[in-house]
């Protein structure tokens, strides 16, 4: 157990809770042996969703939470009076260094609120901002921040590229990582008051491969592998990928539909596109980190099913593996 990444899964959280979550840890446990789960929720729901599957009971634990915080909620509010919920006693878990990470597809702003509140910041960081990987032609780029600070400042748009280049090169793989800013236009001198603050910000810095600009619709042709805006630009971006790819798969089913010939071409390129769009599909990457904090928080879409949730469980283990709050912290402190 001493060479587990301890992962703390709230179980009660999502739309497909705990029948889903329950699933994709299991299999995550299943597959890599580093692998040990504190399930969080309502013991006798978990109890019944283990009985389905055989594991290494020896790595699992389960924690009772019996109140649940709903996406409805105010999240401030339920942080303070929810203390017996799964998303609190996670991040608790977390905060105590009983537990490497906390993962939750459950209340957006619970996790994000309680990530800073009861995990807290690493020293020096700002804010903390989530980011998601998102597909692109040539592989997977990060969007930072899509959701966590909708009034961010100039230096915190730094900080974002900084930590954002240290997950690529160190999760992705990615040498050098590119980054770019959210704009208009190409041209240095266009954007917001906010853009145009940053922008001089980010190519001073000899720590991080700042490109300069990029426009929105040229992020899925993967021309930067960091997109750094603030999490109002970053969360319309996001969702739009979401809703335009979903919209695109029902038109090129109707399209393969609509008459005899198109059926028949569709039943010989089905296996290349199927091929093709699974690339394309966001639960293969893992949930969004909230990056920045005294320890690893993950948010996953409240639609999760058990393939996202198991990717993501791996996904905390690779972040412990590498250091990656370590190197955050060099990252953040390092002096140009």
């Amino acid at each position: 157990m001493n060479d587990c990444v301890k992962v703390a899964l709230d179980a009660m959280g999502g739309d497909n809770a705990p029948v889903e979550i329950v699933k994709g840890g299991i299999e995550a446990l299943n597959e890599n042996p580093k692998v040990f789960l504190y399930l969080i929720g309502q013991e006798a729901s978990i109890k019944n969703e283990l009985s389905k599957y055989t594991y290494d009971e020896s790595r699992i634990k389960i924690v009772n939470a019996e109140e649940v915080i709903d996406p409805n909620e105010p999240p401030v509010m339920a942080i303070r009076k929810k203390k017996d919920s799964s998303i609190v006693k996670g991040l608790e878990l977390v905060r105590n260094n009983e537990c490497d990470a906390f993962l939750s597809a459950g209340s957006s702003g619970a996790v994000l609120v309680g990530g800073q509140v009861i995990v807290g910041r690493i020293k020096g960081v700002e804010r903390p901002p989530l980011a998601p990987l998102i597909p692109t032609e040539k592989g997977v780029s990060l969007l930072i921040d899509c959701g966590a600070n909708v009034d961010a400042r100039a230096s915190h748009l730094v900080q974002f590229a900084k930590m954002g280049s240290v997950y690529m090169e160190n999760i992705v793989g990615v040498s050098n990582p590119k980054v770019a800013i959210v704009n208009i236009g190409a041209e240095e001198e266009k954007g917001n008051a906010l853009v145009k603050e940053a922008y001089p910000l980010l190519k001073s810095q000899t720590d991080i491969n700042f490109v300069g600009s990029i426009e929105a619709r040229d992020i899925p042709k993967g021309d930067a592998d960091v997109i750094v805006c603030e999490a109002f630009v970053g969360n319309v971006i996001l969702k739009m990928y979401e809703g335009t790819a979903a919209s695109l798969v029902k038109i090129i089913k109707k399209g393969m539909m609509s008459s005899l010939r198109s059926k028949i071409g569709g039943l010989l390129v089905k296996p290349a596109l199927k091929k093709t769009l699974k690339g394309f599909s966001l639960e293969d990457y893992g949930g969004a980190p909230l990056l920045g904090l005294n320890g690893l928080v993950i948010k996953t879409h409240g639609s999760s099913k058990a393939n996202e949730i198991r990717n993501s469980v791996l996904q905390c283990v690779l972040f412990a593996e590498q250091d990656i709050n370590g190197k955050i912290t060099k990252k953040i402190h390092m002096v140009d």
